[in-house]
């Protein structure tokens, strides 16, 4: 398994605008103090997700209950929002083969479609359960507190249309919730449905590990033990106070540097590669839902993660990252190895801007476009860095997402906030559950009573 970073283009003795040696050897100290830091909520028992590829009862539930159920679902559908959908919408654009959803039953194996229902807009939730036959469709509720207003208006419509159809609920929903308490845990046990459980010490967008990600994954037949072994060999590697060999810390310090030294306050995420293209928006909530937050002496601090693709925003973003305002980094996820390519043939030789091509690999043109956008970029002053994956598969997905959970618990502690928190949505979760009439959000309500009502006479 293998997983490295090239960050020499953000570096000053590459790049106009990198930081500084004496920069970066500094950070060092403050790197380890960091570490220390996450190391004390560790043992504090606040981070479980460092501790999930060794806690079998999760997998091995997930892969007894998938086995069971898995014969009578031709349509897997998870309902869920946030981290409870993006580390499975992740899982399976970079693991299940492209198209999955369109491909003959014969040809996923016997394995199910899987859907992921991350929104309420009633035409997508209508549309898809007018497509699949409910009667050979499991619903994957995921809500840890069970009272998610998005999720659990996903499943009440799923609800219904299962008992419209006079099938028992037990049959069509596995609840992934909270151990031991909250409405789906309470319902699981009234319904007889089976319910797997997202660790107490783990919060929603580092559950990826979780049955949250494993159980629709063993649903579709990806190996679940490889994304944890991946997990764990890329968390054994980070268990290092040097900074330059533990490559979340740098990952995490170097962004940290950028943003505190140089003002360099997005962080582009930008795969090179159609497999790794949700694991960008995966990033993006984890690093802004963790690190954007007011720290104790009233500071508001975090970095604005974007999500890019390559070469596809190369004809898009590139634009901005390349003449716009200097406030960016750029982290490239390249692709060492390629399950497969497609040779570009040799044709017209007098068309000078088709011959060139010819005898190139597309996958080759995507790695020499990545490696040409990182050189413009350098050239004109603008600080990226390259992670390479050495291929596309569960061992190594398991260790890309280890590396970015630990990053971002490690920036947590650069940033001085608590990574783990998300005290910023809760207000607008509590207006919502305000105006649709939550009996214990009353106080919301008042509060909601005394914004300012819309002006007719500043509406055009």
């Amino acid at each position: 398994m293998e997983i490295r970073i090239d960050y020499t283009n953000m570096m000053a003795a590459a790049v106009s605008g990198g930081l500084e040696a004496d920069d970066w050897r500094e950070a060092g100290e403050a790197f380890r103090a960091s570490r220390a830091r996450v190391n004390e909520r560790d043992v504090r028992g606040e981070l479980g997700f460092l501790h999930l590829p060794e806690r079998d009862a999760l997998r091995q539930a997930c892969e007894t209950t998938a086995g069971e159920m898995r014969p009578d679902v031709d349509d897997v559908v998870v309902l869920g929002i946030g981290g409870s959908a993006l580390g499975p919408i992740a899982l399976r654009t970079a693991l299940l083969e492209p198209g999955w959803n369109l491909l003959t039953r014969s040809a996923r194996n016997g394995l199910p479609r899987l859907h992921v229902l991350d929104n309420v807009d009633p035409a997508t939730i209508a549309g898809t359960l007018d497509r699949v036959d409910i009667a050979r469709t499991l619903f994957i509720v995921t809500s840890k507190s069970g009272g998610t207003a998005e999720t659990m208006a996903q499943f009440l419509v799923a609800n219904d249309r299962v008992r419209a159809a006079g099938l028992p609920v037990r049959n069509h929903f596995v609840f992934i919730t909270d151990p031991d308490k909250g409405a789906l845990r309470a319902l699981a046990a009234s319904e007889g449905i089976r319910a797997l459980e997202i660790p107490a010490d783990v919060g929603g967008r580092f559950s990826v590990l979780t049955p949250v990600g494993l159980f629709p994954a063993a649903m579709t037949g990806i190996d679940i033990g490889a994304l944890l072994r991946g997990a764990a060999i890329m968390r054994d590697r980070c268990a290092t106070d040097v900074l330059s060999e533990n490559p979340a810390g740098a990952y995490a310090t170097l962004q940290w540097l950028a943003h505190t030294k140089l003002g360099k306050s997005m962080h582009v995420c930008m795969p090179y590669s159609d497999s790794l293209r949700d694991i960008a928006d995966w990033f993006v909530q984890l690093w802004a839902e963790s690190l954007g937050m007011v720290r104790p002496d009233g500071t508001s601090v975090g970095p604005t993660p974007i999500a890019a693709l390559g070469a596809t925003d190369q004809h898009s973003q590139v634009q901005l990252f390349m003449e716009g305002p200097a406030d960016k980094t750029v982290s490239f996820l390249a692709v060492g190895s390629r399950s497969g390519d497609v040779e570009i043939p040799s044709a017209f030789p007098d068309v000078r801007e088709l011959a060139y091509l010819g005898g190139h690999t597309l996958g080759a043109l995507l790695d020499i476009e990545q490696r040409a956008t990182a050189g413009a970029l350098a050239r004109r002053g603008r600080p990226n860095l390259t992670i390479t994956m050495g291929k596309v598969d569960a061992e190594h997905l398991g260790a890309l997402f280890m590396f970015f959970e630990l990053a971002t618990a490690y920036a947590g502690e650069l940033y001085g906030v608590n990574a783990y928190d998300q005290p910023g949505v809760e207000l607008g979760k509590q207006f919502a559950y305000a105006m649709l009439g939550r009996p214990d959000a009353q106080a919301a309500r008042e509060e909601w009573d005394r914004l300012p009502k819309p002006d007719p006479s500043r509406t055009i």
